[in-house]
Formats: structure tokens, sequence, C-alpha cells
């Protein structure tokens, strides 16, 4: 099901853009996991991004499903190293600094889904969007939730940094995808 294409809908060229920031978003988020999954040899890191990465291909496959491929964003090459990396180096370093990123980019990513959500909630021709990503939504409130739950320690000084630094990056990669 891809988005209607009505020229008088005001909101079709927003929606578009948003798709397209996550379509780049999901994939990148596939790509965090193999990043974590390529350099930790934790069982229970391991058993977390295997579960998780499962989770975000099939919500790549619903955004491609509403999003055309001549709309998806042309860096999708740069989100996936990007996301590899954002996996890989706290994967190198402990399980503490994997589970803290993930937490910081999953509230990232549920500020984004929500206000998406918040924007289409009085367009009843985008109920069936708004669904889909209500329901990624959900699915990446659970991802954040049990990596919170699985940090062992307070995060540092350094973790914290870090964190900030992919929050700020996430930042950046929305405002690139939604123009290319």
């Amino acid at each position: 099901m891809f988005i209607n294409n009505p020229k008088t809908d005001e909101i079709y060229s927003w929606l578009q853009r948003e798709l397209r920031t996550d379509h780049a978003g999901e994939t990148g988020a596939i790509a965090i996991y193999d990043g974590i999954l390529a350099m930790s040899s934790c069982k229970k890191v391991r058993g977390f991004a295997t579960r998780h990465r499962e989770t975000e291909k099939q919500h790549l496959q619903r955004i491609e499903s509403l999003l055309p491929a001549s709309q998806r964003s042309i860096l999708l090459p740069v989100w996936r190293i990007a996301g590899f990396f954002t996996g890989a180096i706290p994967a190198s370093i402990s399980s503490s600094m994997v589970f803290a990123t993930i937490a910081a980019v999953e509230s990232f990513v549920d500020s984004h889904y929500s206000q998406q959500i918040n924007r289409l909630s009085d367009k009843p021709l985008y109920s069936d969007i708004s669904d889909i990503l209500q329901e990624c939504r959900q699915d990446e409130l659970e991802h954040r939730n049990e990596a919170i739950k699985l940090q062992v320690l307070e995060p540092g000084v350094f973790v914290r940094g870090w964190c900030w630094l992919v929050g700020f990056g996430s930042v950046i990669s929305v405002s690139l995808a939604r123009r290319v």
C-alpha cells in the first residue's frame, strides 16, 4: 500500500519526506544490530541484538510497503555505514555501552514517531499509516525499555557523551533524509 497522491492534500509531501526518514532510520537500525553482532561475543547482547534486528527488518518491510523505491533516500549506503559503527563501537567496549546506545537511539525514535503520529491524528485518510507508525513506535519503546533494564552500570561521562553524539547524529540524519 503506497501513500495516496491527491494533489489537494497538503500533508502528502510532508508525509513522503517523513516516511523517507523512517525508511532510512529502519535501515540504519538493522545496521546498528549488524555492528553489534559483528563485534560482541556476549551471549546476552547477541540475543538482544538478534531479536531486535528481526523486529527492525519487519519495520523496514512495513515502511517499504508505504514508500515507493523512487522516494527513498539516496543516502542509504551512508545510513548503513553509520548504523554499523553506531553498533560496533559500543559493542567493542562493553555490554552496558551497547544497551545505553540502544536506549538513546530508541528514545530519539520514540520522539520522532510520536511527532508523526500526532500530525496524522486528525487525518482519517492516513489512519492506516498512522496505525503502522504507532505499532513501530510501540516496538521501539519495548527495545528502549529492555535496553534500560539490561544496563548493568550507570552510564559514566564517556557513555553519556557517546549517547549525546548518537542523538545529535540522529537529528542530523533525519534532517538529511528528509531532503535526500
